[in-house]
């Protein structure tokens, strides 16, 4: 396989993985603390519902102007990306607590639990059902939205299945073997690595699709390995970075000032709108991602490379737009900290 392939498998599998081990967190817990057979059928009624979607909605992505299609997955991979990789710089450094399997399954049964008080005997349990259901819906859309995307712009759908079918088979596989978390899966790694990759991708299809149809990379293809390698460097210099700041932090502010505040009161909502609050809380997330600030500058990072024609500013306006707005989301944390 060429260079891209097999960053595309490996992009396409870790990704999908890190889906596959929080969609089966969820499905144990709902299943373990409630309803094997609820839960099942959440899963079942789930995955129909991601195959209706993909169904009605992928072929029309293959049918999408090739620099369009570049401009939004490019910008929907580098939220994605820089999402994932802000995370996990964040918890390198010691800004952000570790991701924890173990613990989140502990509460979902905990929470399962609670709410099993209120279901009543002899018919389904609707709880278990709704969390295996929503569980694998989300956790699905976003497997099957990086295997079009990244199938269809490099022609390699097949590969991406593949990929993606592999991270799958395996992480259930595993989980279910073993009926608990995956919690000695790696995951933060796994998240750091996959942020690497995906931001990567983004800034190059990004910029190319900025750039015009007939606009290449220098050193075509390949150039996604100096942009993967260049994205590691500058992201372990973050984490030192932030662990230099964190240590200082730690050091000079005193212990009075860590005292916690007082919690404050948030109003009551009904199921029916906290599941709409949720529902749009999960399609802001997924477009632009935990920081307005660095979508905002993705968007105007692809709007330079369109407008600049000279060759050095077409390939080097997205990359340093990313950097900047990264450490910056990044510097706003440290200072909020401190």
């Amino acid at each position: 396989m060429q260079g891209t392939s097999v960053a595309l498998f490996i992009s396409v599998f870790f990704a999908c993985a890190v889906e596959a081990v929080e969609a089966v967190t969820v499905v144990l817990a709902a299943g373990t603390a409630r309803d094997w057979k609820s839960a099942w059928r959440g899963v079942i009624a789930g995955l129909l519902t991601l195959a209706l979607i993909i169904a009605a909605f992928g072929p029309a992505i293959s049918h999408l102007p090739i620099s369009f299609l570049r401009i939004v997955v490019g910008g929907l991979l580098l939220v994605f990306g820089l999402t994932w990789l802000r995370k996990a710089i964040l918890r390198s450094s010691g800004y952000k607590a570790l991701h924890d399997e173990e613990k989140i399954f502990q509460e979902e049964i905990a929470a399962a639990r609670i709410a099993a008080k209120e279901t009543r005997h002899g018919v389904a349990d609707w709880y278990a059902f709704t969390l295996s259901y929503k569980g694998v819906l989300l956790e699905g859309l976003e497997v099957a939205f990086i295997v079009l995307t990244f199938g269809t712009i490099q022609h390699r759908v097949g590969l991406a299945s593949i990929a993606a079918l592999a991270a799958v088979a395996i992480v259930t596989a595993a989980g279910f073997a073993l009926r608990a978390p995956l919690a000695k899966v790696p995951e933060n790694t796994m998240k750091f690595g996959v942020g690497i990759l995906l931001t990567a991708f983004g800034i190059f299809w990004g910029a190319e699709g900025s750039a015009g149809a007939d606009k290449k990379w220098p050193g075509d293809n390949w150039a996604v390995l100096g942009l993967v390698a260049g994205v590691a460097i500058f992201s372990f210099i973050l984490v030192e970075v932030l662990k230099v700041a964190h240590t200082k932090a730690r050091v000079e502010v005193p212990a009075a000032a860590k005292s916690e505040s007082a919690p404050v009161s948030k109003p009551e909502h009904s199921k029916t709108v906290k599941g709409l609050i949720a529902f749009g809380a999960f399609w802001v997330d997924f477009i632009v991602g935990d920081d307005w600030r660095i979508a905002a500058g993705i968007v105007a990072s692809f709007i330079l490379t369109a407008i600049i024609k000279v060759s050095f500013f077409t390939w080097s306006t997205v990359p340093v737009f990313v950097a900047i707005f990264l450490a910056y989301s990044l510097s706003r944390v440290v200072r909020s900290e401190q």
